[in-house]
């Protein structure tokens, strides 16, 4: 539960900066408060749709795979990619009160925005997440038992009993889903 707490958290405050960014930068959108619950359903989209449109989507080119060549593939592959953020951007727009004006800066500008927001995202999010989760061990007093077991004396090792291979199902899950599911439970 921790970890889903943390990392929601997290993509949530990346995703109140973004969507703060977008609107002071860029001239077609504009919202007050909305932000705050926009940044809500980008986070939820994130979380879950974007997923199954990734997978979706995958499938789709995979299926298309021998009638395009590698140059059109790999274009095909972005054209997607951008959909996803597109799609994601739409949602965002209907469930807020975010303000879209003009075609190009309120709908292609932003998933564009929200696309390099990802890549970026993606290349922190351990870090994010590690100091979120020692702030949230702090403030549940957490780390106090930690700190405790850092100091006991080492206990001889026992080697750990070995685990089976685990079998990866076709879930619907994607890889980072799935990991959030095994911490729980």
């Amino acid at each position: 539960m921790k970890n889903w707490i943390v990392r929601i958290g997290t993509l949530l405050v990346f995703n109140i900066a973004v969507l703060l960014l977008i609107v002071l930068l860029v001239p077609g959108v504009r919202g007050a408060w909305g932000v705050l619950w926009g940044a809500v359903i980008l986070t939820l989209a994130t979380l879950w749709i974007k997923p199954l449109l990734t997978k979706w989507f995958a499938r789709s080119s995979a299926k298309r795979a021998d009638q395009f060549s590698k140059f059109g593939l790999k274009s095909l592959s972005a054209l997607y990619v951008f959909l996803v953020a597109f799609i994601v951007w739409i949602l965002t727009i209907f469930f807020s009160q975010l303000h879209v004006s003009g075609w190009f800066w309120g709908y292609i500008l932003p998933p564009i925005a929200l696309l390099i927001a990802w890549l970026i995202y993606d290349s922190v999010d351990e870090k994010l997440e590690a100091q979120a989760s020692r702030l949230y061990d702090s403030a549940t007093g957490k780390n106090q038992s930690a700190d405790a077991a850092a100091t006991a004396p080492d206990a001889p090792a026992v080697p750990a009993p070995p685990v089976a291979p685990r079998v990866v199902q076709d879930d619907g899950l994607t890889a980072e889903q799935r990991k959030m599911l095994d911490d729980l439970g």
